[in-house]
């Protein structure tokens, strides 16, 4: 089993900067991905970054490109999410999710471990 807990999510103004943590534990290893999705209200989970603990190319989804960074602390086993230059459009839950599929799977399916969320808003 793989537990994750996210943390850092709060009320920010547009144009503000977030960073998420997300800190796994439990039988985590270097070759799990470790992804961030997000749920706004009345609407899917959708991927947002991901990479996996041992490094390499992250993935990101079109519409964070350029403004937010994910990154890893591999001492810590934790990944975390940089988001510069917040839209009132990013206001969502945000959760991590690990898997040890191959490549960079963007779907929910592929992710079998999820963290409780934390609530990130932006205000205009």
């Amino acid at each position: 089993q793989v537990q994750l807990v996210e943390s850092g999510g709060r009320l920010v103004q547009a144009g503000g900067s977030l960073r998420l943590s997300c800190a796994a534990s439990g039988r985590i290893f270097s070759g799990h991905l470790l992804a961030w999705f997000r749920q706004a209200p009345g609407k899917e989970r959708d991927f947002v970054a991901a990479m996996r603990l041992s490094g390499g190319t992250a993935a990101y989804a079109d519409s964070v490109k350029g403004r937010f960074t994910i990154s890893r602390d591999n001492a810590k086993n934790t990944v975390y999410l940089q988001m510069n230059s917040l839209k009132p459009e990013d206001t969502a839950v945000y959760y991590c999710a690990a898997s040890v599929v191959p490549g960079v799977p963007r779907f929910t399916d592929s992710y079998a471990y999820w963290g409780q969320g934390t609530q990130v808003t932006v205000s205009s």
